[in-house]
């Protein structure tokens, strides 16, 4: 059973996580979406510095400060001990009673603590059963389930099973992730089990989005078929433009193991080799936050009418009518 939203997520005009973006994310995306009713997010690491972070977090505040019953905002943790700047950043996230806190690479009960000291909520992506059960363990809020296809670090499970699997062990919000674009995808993964989504290709392909016209135009070239998921590139299974990997002079079918010597490359995964997750493929315009969020709305509620109105099932009865 789906658990109901607490606030401040109550407020959202549809359960959705604008998606934080590495190298994507920015001020004018987050106030775009949280002005239009969604959840929007950006890593904290998409400032070079703990203090042009605070800059964003204040430009934010401030610009929301003038809209009318915005939806909350969030951001994005990198949870490991390869983060240098982790406390430094949690210290502002708490100044700043940020809503939503979304972490990575690593639940820590003292992230957990801090966030709900001041009674924010956090959640975290988990890419399988046992990973749930771990993270289940350190009292986060949520858990962003990432099913096969979505973009960025991704996961592999099929999301029918990844939210039914996840919902054994954990009973908080269940967000899920995974190669949604419209609205009746927020519908089907609801219908699913899911509590809310998580969308990030979708968003790329916005004005707002911090990337090149190149990069959005490739986005709107693009088919599922074109998205690589490889280790080669970052470590960890993400996905990847196989365009863009060819675009920086490498093959995407002869990738050097990531850290191997022959994997040294003036092109960087992320600023110049471009994730996308498996729904770039129905991505075909480039609108504006306001508009794509009216879009989802109308998408949304044709979505549930449809299923209210259950077209088999009238044709199951009728059948069944001229069979007696």
């Amino acid at each position: 059973m789906r658990s109901a939203l607490p606030r401040p997520l109550d407020r959202l005009r549809l359960p959705a996580i604008v998606a934080p973006m590495f190298l994507t994310s920015n001020p004018d995306l987050v106030v775009a979406a949280c002005s239009s009713g969604l959840l929007g997010a950006l890593p904290a690491l998409n400032q070079r510095t703990s203090a042009g972070f605070e800059a964003w977090l204040n430009e934010i505040e401030e610009r929301l400060g003038s809209v009318s019953c915005p939806a909350p905002h969030a951001v994005n943790l990198i949870v490991h001990k390869s983060n240098p700047r982790l406390h430094a950043d949690l210290e502002i996230v708490v100044r700043h009673k940020v809503p939503v806190v979304i972490t990575a690479f690593g639940a820590v009960r003292e992230v957990v603590d801090a966030v709900h000291s001041y009674g924010g909520l956090i959640f975290h992506d988990v890419a399988s059963r046992r990973h749930a059960e771990k993270v289940a363990e350190s009292g986060v809020d949520g858990l962003i389930a990432l099913g096969a296809g979505a973009g960025g670090h991704t996961g592999h499970l099929s999301p029918f099973a990844a939210i039914a699997e996840v919902r054994q062990v954990f009973g908080g919000l269940i967000i899920l992730a995974g190669a949604m674009s419209c609205g009746s995808d927020i519908v089907a993964a609801r219908a699913m089990g899911a509590d809310m989504v998580s969308m990030g290709t979708r968003f790329i392909a916005t004005r707002e989005a911090a990337v090149s016209d190149v990069q959005k135009q490739m986005m709107l070239a693009a088919a599922a078929a074109d998205v690589l998921i490889t280790p080669n590139l970052t470590g960890a299974s993400a996905t990847f433009m196989r365009p863009s990997i060819i675009a920086a002079g490498l093959d995407p079918d002869d990738l050097p193991h990531f850290g191997s010597p022959d994997a040294t490359r003036e092109s960087k995964s992320w600023r110049d080799i471009w994730s996308a997750g498996h729904g770039v493929g129905s991505i075909s315009d480039v609108p504006s936050v306001a508009e794509l969020c009216d879009r989802l709305q109308q998408e949304y509620q044709e979505a549930i009418h449809s299923l209210a109105v259950d077209p088999f099932r009238a044709v199951r009865h009728a059948n069944q009518g001229e069979a007696r």
